[in-house]
């Protein structure tokens, strides 16, 4: 114990302190590394158009670095804890072992430089006095606390060794900067679970009851360096917790893409592509490549945020805003309808970007985010369309997700507008008419064959601000509202408003220069429409 002893009671810690802040400190700046290279490199490439045989090696070999650096970020990042982990722990356990030796020299008992403990006060006695039955009594009463300051020395000094072993092992288990992993490799996630339920950070703490409101209280309560930690370990759950910042939401579902791709990229090689799997895979490369082409925005209103992403469940879901919706002054949230999924994710977001456009030109002055939501399994072009099963399973969904915005959203709170097209507006309606609403300043629909409701005021919000939209050979308003999905809103009897349509048709409602888009983007920056007439009873 001698050793042992001598080095803890002497120990100073601030050289591993200063190691463990370079770690992190470097993992920072691999972090800072990656996001400038995908914006002032690789983004502005893709969104130049550079192709060819040159551009394809190019990218691939750019792109590799990008996931190296992400990869090398989570790894400094877990050496970080680790070192910082260790450094607490053997900390306090020096701290409990001064304690120790100051109470036990308090209580006039002598701890040598080997940490044993003695009682000095039973050199003084004399044989007669140790026979003493009072003698006695006080050598009973002393050699308890003796042992106990024995068992506390013993105990700081085993909880100092442990801690630097348990340290050891972590640090010799990471796959230290190994940049030769395979693409979408998912070892350094590994490493970074490995060393967060070794400081406690367990998956089973990430909030799962889908409140916004505890979501952000619980990621506000987490230090930076346990929220990083959760996200290098755990970027599935995170991405997906509404009421987080849109910033660190889009950071985690970027590592999840990376690692889906990763894994179809595998199946791909050995020839075990399903027709599932080669959709959601054409999908998140359709999303890849927006993703890709945004980077080189020098806009902060061309830059795309996603918010949530799954390739496995249904026909897939994914959440992408076109600007940061925590500093919007206006947030839209657009809801597609039947036959929508990953696979036309491009489609959705170029539609998020026309509506953008549409609301900065109706006032300038203002910064506006939309978002591209397909956040539940549209229905097919099946039996599914005619009943409200979709919406209904998916409204909780959407209306975390509003909420989700207000909470994470930052300064005044932004005029939002809920947007639904054909069975979108479904779904929109099954979100609103339920559980409280969904909190909107706005909802728009268009192409509606219904919204589950009978009348604007069952929307759980001012029926002067739910807008209908239609053009007049659209077939879905024509032919499929007012039977099985609820009322026609761009009838006067539903008691909402009607804005002017000039475009045909059940997707012509985002045309370029049309007053359809024009109205769509003025009600996104809270300005009246221009605004048409009723559609009549048959």
């Amino acid at each position: 114990m001698t050793a042992q002893f001598s080095v803890l009671m002497k120990q100073d810690f601030s050289d591993l302190e200063a190691a463990a802040n370079s770690w992190r400190a470097l993992a920072k700046s691999l972090e800072g590394a990656q996001v400038q290279h995908r914006r002032q490199v690789t983004g502005p490439l893709h969104a130049s158009g550079w192709e060819g045989t040159d551009a394809t090696y190019g990218f691939m070999m750019m792109e590799d670095n990008e996931r190296k650096l992400g990869n090398s970020q989570s790894q400094a990042g877990s050496i970080a804890t680790v070192l910082k982990g260790t450094c607490e722990k053997m900390q306090l356990a020096q701290q409990n072992l001064r304690k120790a030796v100051r109470e036990a020299e308090a209580d006039r008992y002598a701890v040598d430089d080997d940490g044993w403990v003695s009682d000095p006060t039973d050199d003084d006695m004399t044989s007669a006095e140790r026979h003493d039955p009072d003698y006695q009594q006080s050598r009973q009463a002393r050699s308890g606390p003796l042992g106990e300051y024995r068992a506390r020395i013993d105990q700081a000094i085993a909880d100092a060794e442990s801690a630097s072993d348990e340290g050891k092992a972590l640090l010799h288990q990471i796959d230290t900067f190994d940049l030769d992993k395979v693409y979408g490799s998912k070892s350094a996630q590994d490493d970074a679970k490995l060393v967060a339920g070794s400081y406690g950070i367990d998956e089973k703490d990430i909030p799962s009851n889908k409140d916004p409101k505890q979501n952000a209280t619980w990621w506000k309560s987490l230090t930076p360096e346990q929220q990083q930690m959760y996200m290098d370990a755990y970027p599935q759950k995170v991405g997906w917790l509404d009421g987080i910042p849109s910033a660190d939401r889009d950071e985690e579902n970027r590592k999840s893409i990376e690692l889906s791709l990763g894994a179809y990229r595998e199946k791909e090689q050995a020839g075990q592509l399903g027709i599932h799997d080669d959709r959601q895979y054409s999908g998140l490369l359709k999303l890849q490549d927006e993703l890709d082409k945004a980077d080189g925005a020098t806009r902060p209103s061309g830059q795309l945020y996603v918010l949530g992403i799954d390739a496995e469940k249904g026909d897939g879901r994914a959440l992408v805003a076109r600007g940061n919706p925590d500093t919007a002054d206006n947030t839209a949230i657009q809801v597609p309808g039947t036959a929508n999924d990953l696979t036309n994710i491009d489609d959705q977001i170029n539609r998020a970007g026309r509506l953008q456009g549409a609301a900065m030109k109706a006032d300038p002055a203002a910064s506006t985010s939309v978002v591209a939501w397909l956040g539940y399994d549209a229905p097919e072009a099946d039996g599914s369309v005619a009943t409200t099963g979709r919406a209904e399973d998916g409204a909780q969904d959407l209306r975390g997700f509003t909420r989700g915005l207000r909470e994470s959203h930052q300064g005044e709170p932004t005029h939002m507008t809920v947007l639904g097209h054909s069975y979108g507006s479904t779904m929109v309606g099954a979100a609103a008419s339920d559980g409280g609403g969904l909190g909107a300043d706005d909802v728009v629909v268009v192409g509606s064959p219904g919204m589950t409701v009978d009348h604007a005021s069952d929307l759980n919000m001012d029926a002067d601000h739910v807008w209908a939209g239609y053009a007049e050979d659209d077939r879905v308003t024509e032919e499929f509202s007012d039977l099985t999905l609820g009322e026609n809103p761009a009838q006067e009897e539903f008691g909402g408003r009607v804005f002017d349509v000039d475009t045909e048709g059940h997707s012509g409602y985002w045309d370029e220069g049309s007053e359809s888009l024009r109205n769509q983007g003025r009600i996104i920056v809270g300005q009246p429409p221009s605004e048409g007439q009723h559609r009549e009873n048959d």
